[in-house]
């Protein structure tokens, strides 16, 4: 096992090493805020080093383990071989999901929103598909969800939605998410029974803190309309005359929120989701590296998915971004998408 790829050990423990030097400095907590990130750094360092060590101190002893039953053999032995080399295969699986999940946002909550491709009901049928999966998903990792929009299809479906996720490294991990989904199926629409495409898209954005979003926003840039609800009566969201729709006119930055009864609760909240969205693309704006935060925004069509989802002829569902692909399309309509999320992650790096 050895310190390159994801990370350099040595630079991280020179690192650790100068930050523990400036805690010692008199003069290290006359600021703060700024005292107060050096400790998280370098907590965060001394974990990832820590647990490269732990990792490494368990493949030695499987190794000398090995190394005497070969000599050897011993039943008893074997057996604590067999259960050591299981867990430390899991330590190592966990310990590299937390490496990729290492990125400046990747611990922030999310705010996830699907809106429906062309096609009407199809694909607005589509987009709630995919909120159950993403909602499922959420359960499944022990993320609190809570819909702040709700717009309902014509006839079914839905036509938008944004969901707050919340839990940690909620950010990190549903940004594998972002990008046009395809789904074709024979359409339960379609009296004639034929088979269809449909696309919706997904947009998921860091839930960045108050403290952390350096923004002003020109009351003279900003259209603020409000409107009755329209979600699906208390499923979704309230009914009465308090959702805010918040439009940055320089922009064409358009959030919306209806979850909380009181007009002035979702006007704040709408105001934060916009701060939060165009400090996005300030960042953005800033990097080389724009996909780290956002991702590349592409039609909702043809030739622009990042997965597809086969329900007939065959059952598949492939991302085309990695070629991760499962033939079982219940089990990831059911939320299991963890898979398709770490092979993501490791594609990204």
């Amino acid at each position: 096992m050895t310190s390159g790829g994801l990370f350099d050990l040595e630079e991280k423990e020179t690192q650790i090493q100068e930050n523990e030097e400036l805690m010692l400095d008199p003069d290290f907590w006359n600021d703060s805020d700024k005292a107060g990130e050096v400790i998280a750094s370098n907590n965060h360092l001394k974990k990832i080093v820590d647990g490269f060590n732990s990792l490494k101190s368990s493949l030695d002893d499987i190794e000398t383990s090995h190394e005497l039953l070969r000599e050897e053999y011993d039943e008893e032995l074997a057996e604590l071989l067999v259960e050591s080399v299981k867990e430390t295969s899991e330590a190592i699986e966990e310990y590299e999901l937390n490496l990729l999940l290492s990125g400046e946002h990747d611990s922030l909550d999310a705010i996830l929103e699907l809106h429906s491709g062309a096609g009407g009901t199809e694909s607005q049928d589509w987009a709630e598909m995919l909120l159950r999966m993403y909602q499922r998903y959420s359960e499944s990792e022990g993320f609190k969800v809570e819909t702040l929009d709700y717009q309902g299809g014509d006839e079914a479906g839905v036509k938008s939605v944004s969901i707050s996720i919340k839990g940690p490294n909620a950010y990190g991990l549903l940004k594998a998410e972002k990008g046009v989904h395809r789904l074709v199926r024979i359409s339960p629409f379609d009296s004639s029974g034929r088979r269809h495409t449909s696309f919706a898209s997904c947009e998921v954005t860091p839930q960045f803190k108050n403290t952390d979003i350096e923004i002003e926003i020109n009351t003279d840039e900003i259209k603020i309309d409000t409107y009755r609800s329209s979600g699906a009566g208390g499923q979704h969201v309230n009914t009465t005359d308090s959702a805010v729709r918040i439009t940055h006119l320089p922009t064409g930055v358009v959030v919306t929120c209806q979850n909380e009864r009181s007009q002035i609760k979702n006007r704040e909240q709408a105001m934060q989701m916009l701060k939060a969205k165009l400090y996005q693309r300030k960042l953005e704006e800033q990097r080389a590296e724009i996909d780290d935060i956002k991702g590349e925004q592409k039609e909702i069509g043809w030739g622009s998915q990042i997965r597809s989802y086969v329900f007939h002829p065959y059952s598949m569902v492939k991302d085309h971004r990695t070629n991760h692909e499962t033939g079982n399309t219940d089990k990831v309509m059911d939320g299991d998408l963890s898979p398709f999320i770490h092979a993501y992650l490791r594609w990204s790096m």
